[in-house]
């Protein structure tokens, strides 16, 4: 019986019971974020950065420490639905709760230099912020296809808010522009996917969709196929990959680099949680339809991002590219479809976030101790920067290395897991692929590494900086002696310090003791 007959008839309405500590820090996300905009009414539009950033940052703890909890009530009694069988709480939604949190912590951290910068010292980019991590737990957490739209379109309109935060920045508007209309193009295909995919099963439920597939055999299942390409296409482009990739370095170049951090990191985790879920549960019977299909993706996105990322000059747009190559990898675990490849996906995804967070982290840093514009840095001006900026630059060659798959970090241990999967599903050809991806892209991150320490040229150090006595940017102090000896005292802010060395240290920790974060991985099975 349907709503309005039920009203009609005079009987009860039965609204889903709400477990709500099982979606606890969805609320506390909401809730901070919501608080947040209130105290500018309380408080006025005093310098309060702080204290907005404190309070997004005790979200991000709460909302990590309680989906640890969750996990371990998981772990101990099993999976479970909540919200009327819309959302799964179980050991897949419970980890990216927790990655998604951890990005947070290091946006927010890493922003509050910006926005001194561009005194923009309001709640907003904080409640905005908070807010698309609600969409993306909702997308994680989604066991309902229009809960999984629903969660994609909060995610995404916040974003397009902060992709253009630095209204004064053309690029930036433009960045956001192109971000709008081709976000609203995947979201329309995914809808659309949604429809064809409800029209074929009868149901949304990811566990309806599932368990019809499993009993019945469709004599004609092409609507249903064309439903599931679109919403491989809608979800795609979340996740930069080929061919849904062409915004991608755009975007990334024109969005203050704390967003594009958070865009690289949770935003594509969340993307990727909603095709594992997706494909790899309510689509698995379908796999021989859709693997061949993901074979091609893949095997594209590496080398596509990793052959134009050799190529850039730009900073941001080369990690844009590099970051198509790391979703190529990702996508090998859904390809091959088995309980190991997801939880090594899974690792590849906590690896990523933590590496690229701190990437762009470094990157920002190192533009605004120069005084450069967002989205202007170029790899030739981080020639010398070991020089200049000796723990940042150590940082960025920490943080670069391991996106190689240096050994002793938690970039080899990842990509060693998902092509370990690759290889014992006997696919060589796309492991070989892989592989030689791995090369051409070690050869971007070896070239800036050493290019950090290579030593400039007097006449070239005294050109990057002005002559005067001295510049203050902030908290940037460049002095220039009078015998034109180079000598620079560069204060990190406190926070940005903070979310690198946090970056620096999972990267290394998890690199040399990964056993706890394997075996969390590996238990992230999804509710069936």
């Amino acid at each position: 019986m349907n709503l309005v007959a039920t009203v009609l008839s005079g009987a009860p309405i039965q609204f889903p019971s709400i477990s709500y500590s099982s979606i606890l820090p969805e609320v506390v996300f909401v809730g901070a974020a919501v608080l947040s905009m209130l105290l500018v009414a309380v408080l006025g539009q005093r310098d309060q950065t702080y204290g907005y950033t404190g309070l997004g940052v005790a979200a991000a703890l709460f909302g990590g420490i309680w989906s640890y909890h969750l996990s371990q009530n998981v772990n101990a009694r099993g999976a479970y639905a909540v919200v009327g069988g819309s959302l799964a709480v179980d050991g897949f939604s419970t980890f990216f709760m927790i990655l998604t949190s951890v990005g947070v912590l290091i946006t927010l951290l890493l922003a509050e230099a910006y926005l001194y910068k561009v005194s923009h010292r309001g709640p907003e980019f904080v409640a905005l912020t908070l807010l698309s991590a609600t969409g993306a737990m909702l997308m994680e957490s989604a066991y309902d296809l229009l809960v999984l739209f629903i969660g994609l379109e909060i995610l995404s309109i916040s974003l397009y808010v902060m992709v253009s935060y630095t209204t004064s920045r053309r690029v930036s508007k433009e960045s956001a522009f192109k971000y709008f209309i081709l976000g609203g193009f995947a979201s329309a295909l995914f809808l659309y996917g949604l429809a064809l995919v409800y029209g074929s099963t009868g149901s949304t439920n990811l566990g309806n969709i599932a368990a019809f597939l499993s009993k019945n055999t469709l004599t004609s299942n092409g609507v249903l196929l064309a439903g599931m390409v679109l919403i491989l296409g809608g979800l795609g482009f979340k996740v930069a990959v080929v061919p849904f990739q062409f915004w991608t370095p755009d975007v990334y170049q024109g969005a203050p680099t704390s967003v594009t951090g958070f865009m690289s990191g949770v935003v594509k985790a969340a993307g990727f949680a909603a095709l594992l879920r997706v494909f790899y549960f309510a689509f698995n019977t379908l796999r021989a339809d859709w693997q061949p299909v993901l074979e091609i993706v893949a095997i594209l996105t590496l080398l596509v991002g990793a052959v134009l990322a050799v190529v850039q000059s730009d900073a941001k747009r080369t990690l844009a590219y590099s970051s198509i190559n790391h979703a190529g990898f990702i996508l090998l675990g859904l390809y091959v479809a088995s309980a190991a490849s997801i939880g090594d996906s899974l690792y590849y995804l906590f690896a990523y976030t933590v590496m690229s967070s701190g990437t762009f982290g470094a990157i920002s840093m190192i533009a605004h101790l120069e005084g450069r514009t967002e989205g202007t840095l170029s790899l030739a001006d981080l020639r010398g920067i070991g020089r200049k900026y000796p723990k940042i630059a150590l940082t960025l060659a920490i943080l670069l290395l391991a996106q190689a798959g240096a050994p002793f970090t938690i970039g080899f241990l990842a990509k060693f897991s998902v092509l370990s999967s690759v290889v014992e599903a006997h696919h060589y050809v796309i492991a070989v692929i892989a592989m030689v991806s791995v090369v051409i892209a070690a050869v971007l991150y070896l070239r800036v590494t050493l290019s950090m320490y290579t030593p400039l040229t007097k006449d070239a150090e005294i050109d990057r900086v002005s002559t005067d006595p001295e510049i203050s940017l902030g908290a940037v102090a460049v002095r220039v002696d009078e015998d034109t000896d180079l000598k620079v005292d560069a204060k990190v802010p406190v926070a940005a310090g903070l979310a690198m060395g946090l970056s620096v240290a999972m990267t290394v920790g998890f690199g040399l003791y990964a056993s706890p974060l394997v075996q969390f991985a590996s238990k992230a099975f999804l509710l069936r």
